[in-house]
């Protein structure tokens, strides 16, 4: 048999009878508004961290460039995970913000009004927020760690709501 075997996992959509990967069926769903809620976090080097704040950088406004990064990278979603739908996104919020003197969190916010969510929307713009901040600044610091990235909110469509309660679950 090709694929995995999945029999005992019938909650996995993505995966037919016979373990074989498949895009979702969401032809017969709802149209719902929808909203997910992801967070990345990066960590650095307290001179890269004083370099984005002052702007001093060749590269220019690391945190523009990133956020704009961001944006781009939830539009083009479906392109980058294989069974993901392309979805019309109503707005894709990103923001940057110092919880720590060397640890930057990018928050990202996308809404759809479509069949299905936008976990992945969100998932891949925070992510990718803090990729291109890594990329921009790389040249002074190498080891600069992309940590903490996960989904913090979701509502809509009919798995309901998902709220994290804190970074462990």
């Amino acid at each position: 048999m090709l694929g995995i075997s999945v029999t005992s996992q019938p909650d996995f959509t993505h995966f037919d009878e016979n373990g074989i990967a498949r895009m979702v069926d969401v032809g017969a769903k709802p149209i719902s508004q929808r909203v997910a809620i992801a967070k990345s976090r990066i960590r650095m080097q307290m001179t890269t961290a004083d370099a984005i704040r002052g702007q001093s950088l060749k590269k220019g406004d690391v945190l523009s460039v990133a956020r704009i990064a961001g944006i781009q990278a939830a539009k083009q979603t479906s392109n980058l995970i294989p069974l993901c739908h392309l979805l019309p996104l109503d707005q894709v919020q990103l923001r940057a913000e110092w919880i720590a003197t060397n640890e930057l969190e990018w928050t990202a916010e996308v809404t759809t009004t479509a069949k299905t969510g936008v976990e992945m929307e969100a998932l891949v713009a925070a992510s990718i927020a803090s990729l291109t901040v890594y990329d921009l600044t790389k040249a002074i610091d190498k080891s600069m760690e992309i940590v903490h990235v996960g989904l913090w909110f979701k509502d809509g469509g009919n798995s309901g709501r998902f709220e994290r309660t804190n970074e462990t679950n």
